[in-house]
């Protein structure tokens, strides 16, 4: 039997809804976040190595302002093994034309499909060629773009990505409590050894281990069962708006689904991806600064790595198993979640990790009260969302996972206070000032 499998290419109409605020063909750091996600969601990079692709980029870029205005905040020294090459700085630089494309310049180098960057170099040079920028101005920011850029892209190399190929493939470990792979493709585990990277904040992956999850007992009287009983009853029993906040957040780039012999690939936004607009949305409506605009980008974008390490650390240590396995070996062997099974362990949650943990920071810099509509998936139809808050974004976004039938509730309300201990613990190391 032959399976056909098609992609869908849905990222177009997500850009076009994010940007539609922004001026026409004015270059800004929202607009190379996006470009950004555009080639990673060509890629179907997975979701803690978006993470850390966006880190990168973000910290090219930052690294690049700090260099240029001494009156920027630099929290660089905090950050594990952080390079200190003297790169010595031009007379002539436009300052906002090299840190956007030394972020360019970064996930070119770093991520797969980078090539596909080069022509959004390109323009990036025409624009400010059309601004009569003189000649001697574009090449030198440019040439310190590029060896900013060398320097993050040479540090990117030793936080230990390049060595997860040589590990030893996973196995499922055959247990009767462990995690399994789930239907339809049953894909091999998602970066079983994502531990072993290299935090930029954490002193080490296990720091804020949430914590221990509900034991396995299939008893009928038990705690998990209990879990398992009210993953079945809720998703059983969902109302239209929770299949929408369900949908909403899945964030899962490995969707699938079948019909008759043709397996179809429904691309979809990472989690951080999905926070990274987020924060380009705030930005947009504060009316950031360019200077605090890559700020809250890029503190987002370290959170989200760290976030996920600590998260990926959990998940391959407690190892636990499914609701989907779970309820179809014990209670119904023909139930299926509203959302696809992600390929990886149980607890914690990761979005209800990332996203808390994106919240904390977002919060901080622009307040517990600050309201947004939020556009993020209007690429894939579905409507957009008004939140009153980052944390009531990050509480929607939590319990998606119990809608979606993916999450017990212990693994989303202990993964959000592992989210939020990582986010206050980067806020505090850093010493940062509020923006409002």
């Amino acid at each position: 039997m032959k399976i056909f499998f098609i992609f869908f290419f849905l990222l177009p109409v997500f850009l076009q809804a994010q940007m539609k605020e922004l001026k026409p063909n004015e270059p800004s750091v929202q607009q190379q976040v996006w470009n950004l996600t555009e080639v990673m969601y060509h890629d179907v990079v997975n979701p803690p190595a978006a993470a850390r692709f966006y880190s990168y980029a973000l910290l090219t870029g930052y690294e690049i302002l700090s260099r240029l205005n001494p009156d920027v905040p630099s929290f660089q020294y905090l950050i594990k093994q952080y390079p200190v090459d003297k790169i010595e700085i031009p007379a002539n630089v436009n300052t906002e034309l090299a840190v956007l494309y030394g972020i360019l310049e970064t996930g070119k180098n770093i991520i797969p499909s980078g090539y596909l960057l080069e022509e959004k170099q390109e323009s990036l040079l025409s624009f400010y060629t059309r601004q009569s920028e003189a000649k001697s101005f574009v090449d030198s920011s440019v040439a310190f773009a590029k060896l900013v850029s060398k320097s993050i892209v040479r540090y990117s190399r030793t936080d230990g990505y390049f060595q997860l190929s040589t590990k030893k493939r996973y196995k499922p470990i055959d247990n009767e409590s462990a995690w399994k792979p789930t239907p339809p493709e049953y894909m091999a585990a998602v970066e079983p050894y994502w531990r072993t990277i290299r935090c930029f904040f954490l002193d080490s992956a296990s720091e804020f281990k949430p914590i221990q999850a509900i034991e396995f007992n299939k008893n009928k009287s038990s705690g998990f069962y209990k879990l398992v009983k009210e993953v079945y009853d809720t998703t059983n029993l969902l109302t239209d708006e929770q299949k929408l906040i369900a949908n909403y957040w899945d964030c899962n780039p490995f969707a699938v689904q079948f019909q008759g012999h043709m397996s179809i690939g429904l691309k979809k936004i990472s989690p951080g991806g999905h926070w990274m607009s987020i924060a380009g949305i705030a930005s947009q409506k504060a009316k950031l600064d360019f200077t605090n605009t890559l700020l809250i980008h890029t503190l987002v974008a370290l959170t989200l790595h760290d976030a996920f390490i600590s998260c990926w650390d959990e998940k391959y240590r407690s190892n636990r198993i499914r609701p989907e396995t779970a309820i179809n070996r014990y209670m119904d062997e023909k139930w299926k979640p509203l959302l696809q099974t992600p390929p990886f362990p149980e607890y914690s949650s990761g979005h209800s990790v990332i996203s808390t943990a994106s919240a904390e920071v977002l919060t901080f810099f622009l307040g517990d009260n600050f309201s947004f509509i939020d556009t993020t998936e209007t690429y894939i139809g579905l409507p957009e969302r008004n939140f009153t808050s980052f944390h009531n974004a990050a509480a929607e976004a939590r319990i998606s996972r119990l809608y979606g039938g993916i999450h017990f509730r212990d693994a989303i309300e202990n993964g959000g206070e592992q989210g939020r201990r990582v986010g206050e613990f980067i806020l505090q190391k850093l010493g940062l000032k509020p923006f409002h």
